[in-house]
């Protein structure tokens, strides 16, 4: 049966291969789409890596007047004794300015025996971090007043960059680069944390204590409130700060907010090639529909001669299906081709697992989408007369 089949696909070549390439398109397309739907997912499922909630970002620009060291390092550092003693604040810690979800990126890279990595966000940040946004550390500890003093250069890597670098061994107590001038001893590692928000994966992190001088340029500082901070709260954090740093621009922003807002953003392209897809699958469900219609009214002939001799509308249906699915088989063969190659070549970093269900959940929508077209166009082949078909005939 399968034999008369092809036979009959063959015969029709010029026909089939433009439904067999708008089925392809179809496929890959979905593959894309679920491929990116299905990595938002996993990175979605994955915790956040620290407390959000209750946590504002105050950014302000340095304006002293003055360039004595000491005396900008005393008005910051009174600057923040004061936010911590404010009666709603938990915590308070400096920060660089590329806080969670704010878009702003600085990225170094590094070498370590031989083998370098790229792309790793670079942050500065003091002994208060840990406490204001609720990081869990995985291993060592975290940084002390007594490391501004201490001779090494120490350093605090998250996990993802800990398992580049030295997979499943400790890190904690070595070293980290292999250039003598500039490797740092690591005496931590913490959490991953999702700095692009819930639909991206967490990248390979640096956290720097930063020294005395950094105040003119970090730009940030992170406060963890309580539940019953309010906007008038937020009006006295705000005439603090602007009382403290004359002519510098203040703005509080609720990393709560700023989620939200990144996630909207990063679901965009998603949306747009969803959009696509949803415009693709009509085109192959129309195009489906069309070419069954049209074989079916080239061949009420030799449909009316098989029910004349004795054929079911049931197999006059089946055969249409059977077609159909073939032509969807032989589209789906040659996505596959292409699409397993995004696996074995990494394309996009994403996890082989990703493409792979992608992959499946194309071929069993594509399936479904193809039976469905094809069911009905067959039940209509199944209700046709032998009498009537030959009388046209």
């Amino acid at each position: 049966m399968f034999k008369h089949l092809f036979k009959m696909i063959w015969n029709k070549k010029k026909q089939n291969s433009l439904l067999i390439v708008e089925i392809l398109l179809s496929f890959m397309v979905i593959f894309a789409v679920f491929s990116f739907a299905l990595n938002s997912y996993s990175n979605y499922a994955k915790p956040m890596g620290f407390n959000y909630d209750k946590v504002w970002a105050i950014s302000y620009n340095h304006t002293l007047e003055t360039t004595n060291p000491d005396s900008v390092t005393l008005v910051y550092q009174t600057l923040l004794r004061n936010i911590k003693s404010m009666p709603l604040v938990v915590d308070a810690s400096y920060h660089s300015g590329n806080v969670p979800f704010s878009n702003n990126h600085s990225t170094t890279g590094l070498t370590q025996k031989g083998v370098q990595v790229t792309g790793i966000n670079d942050f500065f940040t003091d002994e208060n971090y840990v406490s204001t946004t609720g990081t869990k550390m995985l291993s060592g500890r975290w940084y002390n007043k007594t490391d501004a003093i201490t001779k090494s250069t120490v350093i605090v890597i998250n996990n993802t960059l800990k398992e580049k670098l030295f997979g499943k061994a400790d890190a904690v107590g070595k070293m980290l680069g292999d250039n003598p001038k500039t490797r740092q001893k690591i005496i931590g590692v913490i959490a991953d944390i999702k700095n692009d928000g819930d639909y991206q994966v967490a990248a390979p992190a640096l956290y720097n204590r930063h020294d005395t001088s950094a105040y003119k340029w970090m730009g940030k500082i992170l406060v963890k409130v309580s539940p019953e901070a309010d906007a008038a709260f937020e009006g006295k954090l705000y005439k603090l700060m602007a009382g403290s740093l004359k002519k510098s621009n203040i703005e509080i922003e609720h990393l709560d907010n700023k989620l939200t807002a990144y996630n909207k953003f990063t679901l965009v392209p998603l949306i747009i090639l969803s959009i696509v897809a949803a415009f693709l699958i009509i085109n192959v469900a129309l195009g489906i529909f069309g070419v069954l219609w049209y074989n079916i009214n080239k061949r009420r002939g030799e449909i009316g001669l098989r029910r004349a001799v004795g054929a079911p509308g049931a197999a006059v249906s089946a055969q249409l299906v059977y077609e159909a699915l073939i032509l969807a088989t032989l589209s789906i063969i040659i996505g596959a081709f292409f699409a397993v190659q995004f696996p074995l070549l990494n394309v996009f970093d994403l996890p082989a697992s990703v493409y792979l269900f992608a992959m499946l959940f194309a071929m069993i929508f594509i399936y479904l989408l193809v039976l469905v077209c094809s069911l009905y166009q067959g039940k209509q082949a199944a209700a046709i007369y032998p009498a009537v078909a030959l009388h046209e005939e």
